[in-house]
């Protein structure tokens, strides 16, 4: 039901959802060392309800940094309540006006010893800091793109339907960042040759590899395990091209090797993984595995070939099937049955501890 939802709700251009702070400080406590003195730009953030502008507005000196830039887009559908500000013309309806935040400093203003956002709504009000109109607030608007310029790192969750669009142009602008997307986005042509080339990268992730997101949208939000207003997603990710201690971490191999256990491919010259957990220690050929293994992906270990959309020899499964169930996969046999997989990302093991016999075998 939850991706359900979530199909739903792309299709409907309803995908506008919230993180939970809790998830943002789960995943944020892992890059504190890459903010400080840096510009920070969250451009799909509605300061009425994002969690990531609270986070650095709350986090500004602990962090170090230098600026904090917030953008909202015009036709937002977020109700706000928490940081409600003086607006000037906009107060009677200013979830409908594009508008910036800009934040350079922070201090404890009412004296009462912490940073919050009473602070910060008192720096917006008295001008210390500048809160200015847009024309759309869309990340793709020029004026968008020159606040994206000033940024060192984008941290944000933007709409999965523009997932694409998004990471492209922040690939184009050689920027850092951490964003939240869907798992599926691995598979997209124009994300994974940026996995492939280790130039994008999963972070820590959710737990369960799951998220709950808050959800303005009535029709949309429905997660039965959590509060009314919000979406369950599975599969749920966050990417980055920040360097993290995971990313150099080596995957513990424990099973070995057999023809018995590990099919190979009918239309590629590989074998079959199962579970990430599968992969064994002494294989040095090229070996499937679902794309969840990039949450266990190090670059120092393994080496990423391609992915089966690509790779796969259909003509083989054209002839033998007469004709095709679906797009490119790779298929395995089964007794006299040949099975289509999910999508499988293609590797080799780099340093594979062979035996004396396999390493005769070479």
């Amino acid at each position: 039901m939850a991706n359900k939802n979530l199909n739903a709700a792309k299709t409907a251009k309803k995908d506008e959802f919230y993180t939970q702070m809790t998830d943002i400080e789960r995943e944020l406590q892992h890059y504190w060392k890459h903010f400080r003195g840096k510009v920070v730009l969250c451009n799909c953030d509605d300061p009425y309800e994002s969690n990531f502008f609270k986070y650095f507005a709350l986090r500004f000196n602990q962090l170090g940094l230098k600026k904090l830039i917030c953008t909202c887009y015009n036709g937002s559908p977020v109700q706000g309540n928490e940081l409600m500000i003086d607006w000037g013309d906009f107060t009677t309806e200013p979830k409908r006006v594009a508008y910036k935040v800009e934040i350079t400093e922070v201090k404890d203003i009412n004296g009462d010893g912490a940073v919050d956002l009473s602070d910060v709504r008192y720096l917006l009000q008295n001008d210390k800091n500048a809160l200015t109109t847009l024309k759309t607030g869309d990340f793709r608007d020029p004026e968008c793109i020159q606040l994206l310029k000033q940024a060192d790192i984008v941290v944000t969750n933007p709409p999965f339907s523009l997932f694409r669009e998004y990471l492209a142009q922040l690939i184009e602008y050689d920027k850092k960042f951490l964003i939240v997307g869907h798992q599926n986005a691995i598979t997209y042509k124009e994300v994974f040759p940026l996995i492939k080339g280790n130039k994008v990268w999963l972070g820590y992730g959710f737990r369960g590899a799951a998220a709950h997101f808050f959800s303005p949208y009535e029709d949309i939000a429905t997660a039965a395990d959590h509060k009314k207003d919000m979406i369950r997603v599975s599969g749920v990710n966050w990417f980055t091209n920040l360097d993290i201690p995971k990313r150099n971490e080596e995957f513990d191999l424990v099973c070995r090797y057999s023809p018995e256990e590990y099919p190979t491919y009918f239309n590629y010259d590989g074998i079959e993984i199962g579970k990430t957990a599968d992969i064994p220690y002494d294989y040095a050929g090229i070996m499937g595995v679902p794309i969840t293994f990039l949450d266990k992906y190090n670059p120092n270990q393994f080496e990423i070939i391609g992915i089966g959309l690509e790779l796969a020899n259909m003509d083989i499964v054209r002839k033998r099937l007469g004709k095709l169930n679906g797009g490119p996969r790779l298929y395995i046999e089964k007794g006299n049955e040949i099975v289509r997989l999910y999508e499988r990302i293609l590797i080799r093991n780099k340093h594979p501890r062979l035996s004396s016999s396999q390493k005769g075998d070479e």
